[in-house]
């Protein structure tokens, strides 16, 4: 009789890398949905064009390394790349600013380092910081927040022919963020009170009309991502908790000139990049201790680049500094071997 013999460990969770990237891409959809629901249709046209990109970049680059290519595109870590960055950009970004983006995000940080589980960098943030930097008018085009902006033709059409609708230029669709438009403002000289008068189309309850929407559903995503075990609550729990405090502490310092804690939670990228992109399980810490410090310093220095730095949010180049101090973290906060003593 044969006896079928497998190695060690017998048990497991029945996590995969497929299964967990699936559940992140799953706790995505309130965010997106919202997304669409207040800044169009640019965001399903964003997907359409980084998925493919990133699966089509991906599979040559498994080629070219002489490595298989099924396996490694069915893990759903290149699409959940191209839904990140495509959240990341804009609305009205044209097809070549998203396919340049996803193609850099796969090719250079995540393939060039030898794939899932060594790249040092979220790759996600390493194509949207490179567009950033390099296309800096493109990636600060954006929507206001309106159910009905502009309908999907238009924006497909500008996408990928940069043809806006008769008799309606770019500046008359477009505007700034609410954290750029308070950046800008206090650097003028305005106040809080001033600036929330002023433009008082662009502020909700919260924070950006329509943005503390789609935080909150970025927010409920990532609370059933921690019920459902898929991440820790350590990182998110820590650059929320860091923001709060360093907005909270500049506000109790000067109420007129910085905003309020709230505010800072429920704009840009903050939910977003809490729990679907600072989580990210091969670029994070990886020891507890190490998980808090690593969200902290997330938190801490983006509030540091949206108050002081040249960029209105800032998150992706916090994460991408912390990213390069995990090493140096989990290599100091690793736990006390059980049965060895201090001498």
């Amino acid at each position: 009789m044969n006896f079928s013999i497998s190695s060690s460990p017998f048990l497991n969770s029945g996590n995969s890398i497929s299964r967990i990237m699936l559940a992140v891409l799953f706790a995505l959809i309130p965010g997106i949905l919202t997304h669409l629901h207040f800044f169009g249709w640019g965001l399903l046209i964003n997907l359409a064009i980084a998925i493919p990109t990133a699966l089509a970049s991906e599979a040559l680059m498994l080629r070219l390394r002489q490595r298989p290519i099924k396996p490694f595109l069915t893990d759903y870590s290149a699409i959940l790349t191209a839904t990140l960055l495509a959240i990341a950009l804009p609305s009205l970004a044209p097809w070549w600013l998203i396919f340049l983006g996803t193609a850099f995000a796969i090719v250079i940080a995540k393939q060039l380092y030898g794939g899932l589980g060594y790249n040092p960098f979220n790759p996600a943030m390493v194509g949207y910081a490179m567009l950033l930097i390099a296309f800096p008018r493109e990636m600060t085009t954006w929507l206001p927040a309106q159910t009905h902006n502009i309908a999907f033709m238009d924006s497909l059409r500008y996408s990928l022919f940069d043809i806006l609708p008769a008799g309606r230029g770019l500046d008359a669709i477009s505007m700034a963020t609410p954290l750029d438009t308070m950046k800008t403002q206090l650097g003028l000289n305005m106040t809080i009170e001033e600036i929330s008068q002023h433009f008082q189309n662009l502020f909700g309850t919260l924070a950006g009309y329509g943005w503390e929407w789609v935080n909150l559903m970025f927010l409920v995503g990532g609370m059933l991502l921690i019920f459902m075990r898929v991440i820790s609550w350590q990182i998110p729990v820590a650059v929320i908790g860091s923001l709060f405090l360093c907005a909270l502490v500049f506000q109790l310092v000067d109420v007129d000139t910085h905003a309020s804690p709230i505010f800072h939670l429920f704009s840009g990228a903050t939910m977003l990049g809490a729990f679907f992109i600072a989580t990210d399980p091969v670029s994070a810490a990886t020891t507890v201790r190490g998980r808090l410090y690593y969200g902290a310093g997330i938190g801490i220095l983006t509030y540091i680049i949206r108050s002081w730095g040249g960029y209105p949010d800032g998150f992706a180049f916090a994460v991408l500094l912390m990213n390069m101090a995990v090493p140096t973290i989990d290599y100091y906060t690793q736990p006390r071997v059980f049965g060895h003593r201090d001498d």
